[in-house]
């Protein structure tokens, strides 16, 4: 499961907020879109925050 994590370099605590909070709201798309891509299928465009 993704946790939000930065992997490489670093961003500013609230950007990094607001990234793991579209992620907490996305979590669902962003698993059928992994799938997806495992499969070599074109992904679902998933929103960005407003």
């Amino acid at each position: 499961m993704c946790s939000g994590s930065v992997f490489d370099g670093r961003l500013p605590p609230k950007q990094l907020k607001m990234v793991q909070a579209w992620i907490e709201i996305h979590k669902e798309d962003l698993f059928v879109d992994w799938e997806l891509a495992v499969n070599g299928d074109e992904l679902f465009r998933i929103a960005p925050l407003q």
